[in-house]
């Protein structure tokens, strides 16, 4: 296979060289013709053949002959006219010695000229013919681009290049109402996203397909986009990253648009070199390192070049993948993959004894309301017992941070996983505040988000699991909502909690960080916005079913508890929670308490210890709601 492609290019190139010189012989002949129409036979007559010769010898340098006419680029056409001056001005020269006479004074002139159109014209005609649709799909969908005018051009070459699309574009959409006028490649902007309706409303016959070209395209202003296609019965779908550098043969493959793209949040800035002094040289541990939110700090914590990371999580497959997957991110960092239960005190203690982690960043929970309702003390011996565990390993081994995950479920919680999130959270303030006046050497960050889009069983994966086979849908209230954060966004936000907690800034003894969540979304919002995202009407296409709240769930959550006053930290993105403290001795002899009752199966006085140390605690039976959506 090599030899023949090598035997082709050797063609390709013959074919070019042989080309290139039958062109400069004719544009050699044709400049006399000009220069002089009553004498248009070139004298002496072997001149064009000298005119084929110079192109050959200038061409090469030139890279003439490696040409490839279906993609010749103004930059190729700017070698081919140096490569013309410079042939012509060796023919003239070589007249001049001969003594020779010019057809004309202006012969100089017509001769670069004329070269310079024998050698491009065919090329650009080349291109031309081979960007034309073979032929005309008048029942084909017809599309219009929305995007900025690179990446429309990029689109439109690339497109130009497939055999037959099932779409047919006829216009343009810009970014922003200064465009509208003007055209690429032929096609005209006729509107903007700002104005979406009445531009599509303009248009005689409204496009089947609407194809958004930017990456820059999300937000507020892709939502008001998306409801205007919806209203015009519009698919809306996104194409990849296209690039100058892609293959020619590159495929365009549209697909929906991501939910996470229409969350209505800013870049916040990262102190990314204070996560580089926090991370670099330092040995990390992550539990729950095979989760969304544990692989996503594995990825990240990776690329801040830790002495040693130690993924630990007790699902084999789940350890597997982050593992694979940090190898091949950061192939030069150092890393242990350990199966281990959080729960397990003596192997958490020895594996921390071990590897002596300095940065400990605790991710395993059990987080699924429902199943957690069902199996109390499974969620009260991982969630407390387990961050006890972590806890005290990771003091006992040395650890300058520990920072534990949390959730907003911990706030006036109604079910027993918001409960122990709860408890887990004192534990760790309580050992905070011991470090901070007690003389203990591990700090303890507790961070406080939402709902990660995306994350192992949310909402997301089960409506698009639900889209995938056809609906419906299923939504447990009508007035149910959530707070979203991408798992990108909020990793991020953890890593600067962890160095703003870590560092010499004033922060309350046992404060919690708590994520600017922005808005919360209602669950059957969402549900709409991901039906029309597949090119679905809701109701229509799929229905949406209610089912009613389950044991332990709250229509609404809750950042920040009443005694919890807000407090801002100086940094984008972060809120301080006012801590509500309690002896952290206390804490630790409730902890005993629920350790006892779980090792005989007591799920009841487990449970009734719990409360008692979360007063807020107020279980919510569910409620039963039937129907659709209207």
């Amino acid at each position: 296979m090599t030899q023949r492609r090598r035997f082709d290019l050797t063609t390709r190139i013959a074919l070019n060289i042989v080309l290139d010189g039958v062109l400069a012989a004719l544009g050699v002949t044709v400049s006399f013709w000009l220069a002089d129409p009553l004498h248009p036979v070139p004298s002496p007559e072997l001149l064009p053949l000298a005119g084929a010769v110079a192109i050959w010898l200038i061409g090469f340098p030139f890279g003439l002959s490696r040409l490839h006419w279906r993609f010749v680029s103004f930059r190729d056409l700017a070698l081919i006219g140096a490569a013309a001056a410079v042939t012509a001005l060796m023919l003239v020269l070589l007249m001049v010695g001969a003594g020779l006479a010019m057809p004309s004074t202006a012969f100089p002139v017509i001769l670069v000229l004329t070269l310079v159109m024998a050698l491009s014209g065919p090329k650009l005609l080349y291109r031309l013919a081979r960007q034309l649709p073979a032929e005309s799909n008048e029942a084909a969908q017809t599309a219009v681009l929305v995007g900025n005018g690179e990446t429309a051009e990029l689109f439109l070459t690339a497109y130009s290049r497939l055999g037959a699309a099932p779409y047919r574009v006829v216009g343009l959409m810009a970014l922003s109402a200064r465009h509208i006028g003007r055209r690429v490649q032929g096609l005209n902007i006729f509107g903007a996203v700002e104005e979406a309706e009445e531009a599509l409303d303009r248009l005689a016959q409204k496009p089947d397909l609407l194809i958004i070209t930017t990456p820059e395209l999300a937000g507020d202003a892709l939502g008001a986009l998306l409801a205007a296609a919806d209203r015009s019965g519009i698919r809306v779908l996104r194409a990849p990253s296209l690039t100058r550098l892609a293959p020619a043969d590159q495929k365009i493959e549209l697909q929906p648009i991501a939910i996470e793209d229409l969350l209505n949040r800013q870049q916040v800035k990262l102190d990314r070199a204070g996560m580089a002094r926090l991370v670099a040289g330092q040995r990390v541990l992550v539990t729950g390192a095979g989760g969304s939110i544990g692989s996503e700090l594995a990825r990240q914590l990776a690329g801040f070049a830790p002495a040693e990371l130690m993924l630990l999580d007790n699902s084999e497959y789940a350890l597997w993948q982050i593992d694979l997957e940090v190898a091949e991110l950061a192939p030069d960092v150092p890393r242990r993959a350990v199966i281990a239960d959080v729960r397990d005190r003596t192997r958490l203690a020895k594996l921390c004894d071990a590897f002596k982690p300095e940065l400990v960043f605790h991710a395993a929970a059990l987080k699924h309301v429902p199943i957690v309702e069902t199996n109390p003390l499974e969620g009260l011996q991982t969630n407390v017992l387990g961050t006890r565990a972590v806890a005290d390993a990771a003091a006992a081994s040395g650890a300058a941070l520990m920072v534990l995950i949390s959730t907003d479920k911990a706030v006036n919680p109604s079910s027993v996983m918001g409960a122990t999130k709860r408890l887990a959270e004192m534990y760790c303030q309580g050992l905070d505040v011991a470090a901070r006046h007690g003389g203990a050497a591990m700090r303890c960050v507790t961070v406080r988000f939402g709902n990660v889009l995306g994350s192992t069983g949310s909402v997301v994966p089960l409506f698009r699991r639900q889209l995938s086979q056809g609906g419906p849908l299923t939504v447990t209230h009508p007035d149910m909502q959530r707070y979203f954060m991408t798992v990108r966004e909020a990793v991020g936000l953890v890593l600067q909690a962890s160095v703003v907690g870590s560092g010499a800034e004033a922060i309350p003894d046992g404060g919690i960080f708590v994520l600017d969540m922005g808005e919360p979304v209602k669950i059957v919002d969402l549900a709409r916005q991901m039906i029309r995202l597949a090119g679905l009407r809701p109701e229509e296409d799929v229905a949406i079913r209610f089912t009613g709240l389950r044991p332990g769930e709250k229509l609404f959550e809750e950042l920040f508890h009443g005694s919890e006053k807000p407090e801002p930290t100086g940094h984008e993105g972060l809120l301080m929670a006012t801590p509500r403290l309690v002896d952290v001795r206390l804490v630790a002899a409730a902890i005993r308490t629920i350790e006892a009752a779980a090792r005989t199966g007591d799920a009841a006085a487990a449970t009734a210890t719990l409360a008692r140390m979360v007063p807020e605690f107020v279980h919510a039976p569910g409620l039963a709601v039937s129907g659709t959506a209207g």
